[in-house]
């Protein structure tokens, strides 16, 4: 996609499994991933991986720093600190099979950011025994010093922040914790990373546009007594709305008595939705005056391009369902449902005439088609129930026990088994779609 931000991502393979799960609440990202479990390639990968993307994000320090003393990086390069919840983890790992924490042994980490975890757990450590070199470089030194204090009875527990030298530790039989970075410490460094980039710093100030629209507005207004009550109506939409806004610290215009237009910057947009994960006006509105809104926002390379995707945003909120968000980006790319879980990413269009043919055959519209990709790709799953499909593709049960009918019989989808929900009630039936694995098999080749 044309907007996405090329991020290299260098580490281990277990903590690169953490950030994959992690950057699919980063839709703006397109990740190059440079995995090895030997530390000694992490400069090699990024060299490699300069030329090819905006920024680099190391699994730790450790890989950073031996990257930046042998490495000319030319790019913004970030590594994901070990503390906060990555330090809680790890002292939570001891103090299950310790009952009290008095000494520590600890490589990589900062002394201060030990003791105020500890402090936070209400543990009172008497000393923090700090190997002072560098343990990725002095990993015999970084072994030997470790246990020794746990073979001399000096130290409770080990916490390393390098693999090699828990491994090293364990065939000694020296108990210890690698501290690995968590999810959330993995989100805080993605966003940093996101920041940070000369092409995210152009895209802050690009113009955004929004429409809202209240649904059935017209309907609303006949069951209000007078028109004094239509009048406050109006006012307490128009104020929640503009409030929202103002927070975006946008511009506001009432196109009619039932839509609504605002222009914004797509840095504070980007901010006040937390990466697009979240529209609170659209729940508090629903929860408070009963009225349902959709909300199409439109990115775009001049006024006129963000204007006609946020119409084409709009149109999705339609075809989706009430109370709805969508996002179309400046190469067409759609985000949404916007709410408070990661968003889906999709393509409007699937450019495969092939499985279009098919898909049209079957009664499939190109609409459903593309969401069911999204969703296949955004979690890895292949089969769902009637149930889970009417959600995706946001149609009724009934309609979509129709659907499927009309794609089994083309052959597109095959029944796998059947779910039994409660003791009551028939069975659920769970259809595989095996001709979206076959398109993504042959587009990832």
């Amino acid at each position: 996609m044309s907007d996405c931000i090329r991020i290299g991502i260098i580490g281990p393979s277990m903590i690169v499994d953490t950030i994959k799960q992690a950057i699919k609440g980063f839709p703006s990202f397109t990740p190059i991933y440079k995995v090895s479990d030997q530390i000694e390639d992490a400069p090699g990968f990024a060299m490699e991986l300069m030329d090819k993307v905006d920024v680099l994000l190391f699994s730790g320090y450790t890989p950073y720093q031996l990257t930046k003393e042998t490495v000319n990086i030319t790019i913004p390069a970030h590594f994901i600190p070990l503390k906060g919840s990555s330090l809680y983890r790890a002292l939570y790992q001891v103090k299950s099979q310790k009952a009290s924490i008095r000494c520590l042994s600890v490589d990589t980490l900062l002394r201060e950011e030990v003791l105020k975890v500890c402090e936070s757990l209400g543990e009172t450590i008497d000393q923090i025994e700090l190997f002072e070199g560098k343990a990725y470089k002095q990993k015999e030194q970084a072994v030997m010093f470790h246990a020794d204090n746990m073979l001399k009875g000096q130290c409770d527990a080990v916490l390393t922040g390098v693999k090699v030298v828990k491994e090293a530790l364990l065939n000694l039989d020296v108990e210890s914790v690698w501290v690995t970075p968590t999810e959330e410490d993995i989100i805080v460094s993605l966003e940093r990373a996101l920041l940070s980039t000369e092409k995210r710093r152009e895209k802050e100030s690009q113009i955004v546009f929004g429409i809202i629209q209240v649904e059935q507005f017209d309907r609303l207004i006949e069951k209000e007594s007078s028109e004094q009550d239509i009048q406050r109506l109006k006012l307490n939409l128009n104020s929640r709305i503009l409030d929202y806004v103002e927070c975006l610290e946008g511009y506001l215009t009432s196109l009619n008595g039932n839509e609504y237009l605002f222009m914004t910057t797509r840095g504070i947009f980007e901010r006040v939705t937390k990466g697009y994960k979240t529209i609170p006006l659209l729940n508090e509105i629903k929860r408070e005056m009963k009225l349902s809104l959709m909300m199409g926002i439109g990115f775009g390379r001049s006024a006129n391009e963000a204007g006609t995707n946020a119409r084409l945003a709009l149109k999705q909120c339609k075809d989706h369902g009430s109370n709805q968000c969508f996002i179309v980006r400046e190469d067409r790319s759609v985000i949404g449902p916007v709410k408070m879980e990661q968003p889906m990413v999709y393509e409007l269009a699937v450019t495969d005439q092939h499985l279009l043919e098919k898909a049209e055959k079957a009664g499939m519209t190109a609409n459903y088609l593309s969401r069911l990709i999204a969703q296949i790709g955004r979690n890895g799953r292949l089969t769902y129930t009637a149930q889970e499909i009417a959600g995706i593709i946001g149609v009724t049960i009934r309609s979509t026990h129709r659907i499927l009918l009309q794609w089994l019989d083309a052959g597109l989808i095959e029944i796998v088994g059947q779910e039994k929900i409660t003791t009551k009630g028939r069975p659920r039936q769970i259809y595989r779609l095996f001709f979206i694995e076959e398109y993504m098999s042959a587009k990832n080749e």
